[in-house]
């Protein structure tokens, strides 16, 4: 089904009213990539849903049909993560790392995370303003992952450039993605090699004790499981946090409900991740046997975007879906996934988003932009929805 689409310009300034004519207009859109190569766009929530479990659409680019998807490949050492694989090497791999993000482990860092929030939001106060997202949003999820992970603190801020680099590329500086991708690929090495040396009471060292002992990682797999921690658990959580406080920003009755009531805040993350989450896309995925949905047929090999941000504003699941409600009954949306490529961080991006938001409304009383609200700036990717910057006083 051929259907006009917006320029991605368009598309990252207003993506919910492009996404609400593509549901109505059919269940899948062929579509220009954003590497100039057509792909099916999946819009609707229950189709979204189903296929995000469905084991006939693969993550291996082996399944990806000649001349299909030329989207960015990074070396081996980067590229041999969960993003890339389908069972049995991701059950294996996911077994391993999710032992670290199990909902008791993730609730020992809550003092950690707290502690944090506490220091940015000192470092912030005497200001009066701030840019929330360079001053509070990420480098609060960046110190987490470099903590869990135990990254030095001497290379966080490369850490957050490189990452920045690959998941909203900057269309006037195209060398900056090989020079993020070459740089990591002399990093994470040797990190492992000194993480062997001198180990320490992290996960990386849990990982490399994993890979040398029991020989269930091999050495590319161990490199790339770090780097895919370090990249998902910074970008979800920073642009979780930065659209969330401008959802309350913009609804300031809903703003005004959860200060009154702050043990809302659970249910309020939902709400937040439903109504405007980090992820626009799900990871890319390819058939590998003829599909269909709706009576559209996606061939076998070629690559199936699924809108999670569309089928979180489906109104035949989400009543009034483009109000922000935290009333609403929580559950049910796919901001994070579903199925077995479930983002395997959700525990510990929900409560660094809880605990950040808290804090803030609870230290802030009189937040406010401090910007006109047409002149934010997204960041320029049609998969991951964050905000270049949230300047606000208080």
């Amino acid at each position: 089904m051929a259907t006009a689409f917006p320029d991605l310009p368009a598309l990252i300034a207003d993506p919910h009213t492009a996404y609400t004519r593509l549901r109505e207009a059919g269940p899948a859109h062929r579509i220009p990539g954003p590497d100039g190569v057509p792909i099916w766009l999946v819009t609707r929530y229950a189709d979204v849903r189903q296929l995000l479990a469905d084991p006939r659409l693969s993550l291996d680019k082996a399944h990806r049909s000649p001349g299909n998807y030329r989207g960015f490949s990074l070396p081996p050492a980067l590229d041999a993560n969960l993003l890339n694989m389908d069972p049995p090497d991701h059950t294996r791999i996911r077994r391993l790392v999710g032992r670290a993000f199990t909902p008791g482990r993730v609730e020992q860092m809550r003092p950690g995370i707290q502690s944090l929030a506490d220091q940015l939001l000192d470092a912030m106060a005497p200001q009066g303003r701030a840019d929330l997202v360079a001053e509070y949003a990420a480098p609060l999820p960046i110190a987490v992952v470099c903590d869990l992970l135990g990254v030095p603190h001497d290379s966080r801020l490369d850490f957050r450039a490189w990452t920045d680099a690959l998941v909203a590329p900057d269309p006037d500086d195209p060398g900056a993605v090989k020079e993020a991708v070459k740089a990591m690929l002399a990093y994470f090495p040797q990190l492992i090699a000194d993480k062997r040396r001198t180990p320490g009471a992290d996960l990386l060292t849990d990982l490399i004790d994993v890979r040398d002992d029991g020989d269930q990682l091999t050495e590319d797999e161990l490199t790339s499981l770090a780097f895919l921690i370090l990249v998902a658990g910074y970008e979800n959580t920073v642009q979780l946090l930065g659209t969330a406080v401008l959802a309350l920003l913009d609804h300031p009755e809903q703003l005004a409900a959860l200060r009154e009531d702050p043990a809302k805040i659970e249910d309020a993350v939902e709400e937040f991740a439903r109504y405007d989450g980090p992820s626009a896309l799900a990871i890319r995925r390819f058939p590998t046997e003829d599909v269909e949905i709706g009576g559209v047929t996606i061939p076998a090999g070629e690559t199936v975007m699924l809108s999670l941000s569309s089928a979180n504003r489906d109104p035949s699941r989400f009543p009034d879906p483009d109000r922000l409600d935290l009333d609403r009954q929580p559950g049910g949306h796919v901001a994070l996934g579903h199925g077995i490529h479930y983002c395997v961080g959700a525990p510990l991006a929900r409560l660094e988003t809880q605990i950040a938001v808290s804090t803030l409304l609870r230290r802030f009383p009189a937040l406010e932009l401090d910007v006109p609200r047409d002149e934010l700036r997204w960041r320029p990717s049609m998969r991951a929805r964050g905000l270049v910057a949230l300047p606000v006083r208080f």
